[in-house]
């Protein structure tokens, strides 16, 4: 009596109609994910932007005044040899966030949109200030 041996395992077919399933399955992930990266990029910026007014808010209690357009955010960092020079300085970062595109935020002081204050920005994805896409952290 010969008895066939029943080979196990996966046909090539078989194996082809899982891969286009997950396929399938990681494009459609991806896809409802994509509105949910831009919105986490949002959401980076507001929290970054809040931070680094509550640090200037700090800077401006010590001093008297905010940092200059010229010594700009980096008088957080290091302290500004160029006038107004700050009589109580502390380092306040180690070092400034970047944004989600992995630029520097925008500061100038006096500010373009609050002439009475500064304006803080993200130049956003095109990477370029004063443009449409700007991300000014707002809710």
């Amino acid at each position: 009596m010969t008895m066939k041996r029943k080979q196990q395992g996966f046909t090539l077919l078989e194996i082809m109609l899982v891969v286009t399933i997950i396929a399938l399955l990681l494009g459609t992930a991806i896809y409802k994910l994509a509105g949910n990266v831009e919105y986490a990029r949002h959401t980076r910026v507001q929290a970054d932007v809040q931070s680094i007014n509550t640090q200037l808010k700090l800077y401006e209690s010590m001093n008297g005044f905010y940092p200059s357009t010229e010594q700009g955010l980096q008088a957080l960092v290091t302290q500004p040899e160029t006038d107004p020079r700050p009589t109580r300085w502390y380092q306040l970062y180690k070092e400034l966030p970047k944004d989600p595109w992995q630029n520097d935020y925008i500061y100038l002081n006096p500010g373009l949109k609050n002439p009475n204050g500064y304006d803080l920005y993200s130049a956003g994805p095109d990477r370029k200030p004063d443009t449409a896409d700007d991300d000014w952290g707002g809710g």
